[in-house]
């Protein structure tokens, strides 16, 4: 089978200033991306922790009449974190910049075939494969295909036909 290189960078209206973007798309490895990953954990995290230290303030002094409370209160709060992760990270990539803000950090993009700037529901897909079916696969492979693939696509990548690229 013969190799393919991965797509130019797209040409959105942004902006970016003129020759940001370099003319052969070079795909992004494993560990920038895998810093990225821990940008946005860090940017997505401290939301989720203030969250999190609220319910046990509200809740210290709890009884056992309050269990149906708590449960309630706690499914409703891990309910708000899968939609602002699943919303940051499909609003993101979906948008202008292509990108999350920890990607964007890094000079990265995320395109999908022939550079085409991902749509809402595109994104949306990527990221339920990122985070339900790459994750099943034993030892992170799925991640690490990033590391090993030509096109240095990690398997939500594949599923979803997309590029992370370097912008800059």
């Amino acid at each position: 089978m013969a190799a393919i290189t991965p797509p130019p960078p797209p040409a959105w209206a942004t902006a970016q200033t003129a020759g940001t973007a370099s003319p052969a798309a070079k795909p992004a490895g494993f560990w920038i991306r895998y810093l990225a990953a821990i940008i946005d954990s860090i940017i997505v995290g401290i939301p989720m922790a203030i969250i999190a230290a609220i319910l046990v303030a509200v809740f210290s002094g709890a009884t056992e009449d309050d269990a149906g409370l708590i449960v309630a209160v706690s499914l409703l709060a891990v309910l708000a974190v899968l939609v602002g992760c699943w919303l940051y990270e499909a609003l993101l990539t979906s948008s202008a910049k292509g990108a999350t803000y920890g990607k964007q950090a890094l000079g990265l993009r995320i395109v999908g075939e022939g550079g085409a700037q991902l749509g809402f529901g595109h994104a949306t897909g990527r990221y339920f494969a990122k985070s339900i079916i790459t994750p099943c696969i034993p030892l992170g492979i799925g991640y690490l295909m990033a590391a090993f693939t030509d096109r240095k696509r990690a398997l939500h990548d594949m599923i979803a036909s997309t590029f992370v690229i370097y912008d800059r």
